[in-house]
């Protein structure tokens, strides 16, 4: 399955993005095993170059490790990717905010909305 990519940002960073939310969705777990970097860049329609620069970089981040030999590995350090976690929750709530104020919605009509909206999402989930 070839994938589509934004022209505004490099390839290779929507791919580290896309990896790491595969990981916070759980669909890579802590010690899979990523593609090959030539099975990647079939996968993703991309020159396996680009796939080895996503690799590294994840790899400066700590999100994965490179085996010698055997591959690219999810990192099994959970205090990693929780800190993965929380700074990808934090970067989503800081576009979503700014948005909102460009908007000229206060922090205060952002909360009400917010709140309103998980009370709502949250009573559609039980149903």
């Amino acid at each position: 399955m070839v994938e589509t990519f934004n022209s505004s940002a490099p390839i290779y960073l929507q791919l580290v993005e896309r990896i790491n939310r595969q990981i916070l969705r759980g669909e890579l777990k802590p010690g899979d095993k990523l593609p090959s970097v030539r099975d990647m860049g079939i996968q993703s329609g991309v020159n396996p170059n680009t796939v080895s620069r996503t690799y590294r970089e994840l790899e400066g981040m700590k999100i994965v490790e490179t085996r010698r030999g055997q591959g690219t590995f999810v990192t099994e350090n959970h205090e990693i990717l929780q800190n993965m976690r929380e700074q990808l929750k934090q970067e989503e709530i800081s576009h979503f905010v700014a948005s909102m104020k460009a908007m000229g919605y206060s922090g205060h009509e952002i909360m009400n909305g917010l709140k309103t909206f998980l009370t709502h999402a949250e009573g559609s989930e039980s149903e």
